[in-house]
């Protein structure tokens, strides 16, 4: 059996496996991945094509799903058709340290078209970091024959994965000074959180950059970049919330918010790797 984690949060359920997921382990988790029809709030226009279909034809083209999400919601009668989220890899594109994967976002109720973007899993700390680079991001809407252009996109961003691995080279070869770790740390901080004169950040940066295993010990830009997302996007660090009192962070449970965050947090890498060019 694989090894699985499986994580509840507030706005989505997620269920990750280190083999491909089947179609029975996807639907317990993210049923709205299988909805044959629109939200009643749909168009005639609107092209409703099941993502479960799409999953079929990107298996057929060597993309196995090893990730899914589904966002929680409010109205009952969204909870089937709500937005979701399949982290794929290509048998090609899986190496010794880490894995290109491809993210893929939709929904049936209109709160997202189809949505691919890069991603990188580093195998050491399952970490998942989205890359924040426009031109590994692409837009389907629910209108004609998706299903084959979500097909091309996944090439298309599968094409860029040796662009990304040479991104992360770059980074694993920059080595950072202390001070510059926690200039980094404490970017990311007011990024996750709204800091202020008045709003002090409820963590420190030295939280943020904790060492949590063997390999996180060298103070390269890839490894800080990893150290920070992984304390900011599963939370769990004692804080002290705007009134002193001592809380717990959060961890980053919603589709869009976390990859926003993530996406930020390699667009803050990339701008250190250019200063340190």
């Amino acid at each position: 059996m694989p090894s699985l984690a499986t994580r509840f949060g507030r706005n989505r359920v997620s269920f990750s496996s280190d083999a491909p997921l089947s179609d029975d382990q996807i639907r317990r988790v993210a049923p709205s991945i299988f909805a044959t029809e629109p939200h009643f709030s749909r168009s005639a226009r609107y092209a409703q094509i099941p993502t479960a279909n799409v999953l079929t034809a990107l298996r057929k083209e060597g993309f196995e799903p090893f990730s899914v999400c589904q966002s929680r919601s409010r109205f009952e009668d969204r909870r089937a058709f709500t937005k979701h989220m399949l982290r794929l890899r290509h048998a090609s594109q899986i190496v010794k340290e880490e894995a290109h994967e491809i993210l893929l976002i939709n929904s049936s109720d209109g709160s997202s078209s189809y949505q691919m973007m890069s991603g990188i899993l580093r195998f050491v700390c399952a970490n998942g970091l989205i890359c924040g680079d426009e031109l590994a991001d692409i837009r389907i809407p629910h209108i004609g024959n998706v299903t084959e252009r979500v097909i091309e996109g996944a090439f298309q961003v599968l094409d860029d994965a040796p662009r990304i691995a040479s991104q992360v080279d770059e980074m694993k070869a920059i080595a950072l000074k202390p001070d510059e770790q926690q200039v980094f740390a404490r970017t990311a901080i007011e990024l996750r959180f709204d800091v202020s004169d008045t709003q002090p950040a409820p963590i420190t940066e030295d939280q943020v950059l904790r060492i949590r295993r063997r390999d996180d010990m060298d103070a390269s830009l890839w490894t800080t970049l990893n150290r920070t997302q992984e304390s900011l996007v599963r939370g769990g660090l004692q804080a002290r919330n705007a009134q002193g009192r001592r809380t717990t962070t959060r961890a980053v449970e919603g589709i869009d918010s976390n990859t926003k965050l993530n996406r930020s947090l390699w667009t803050l890498a990339e701008r250190m790797k250019q200063l340190k060019a």
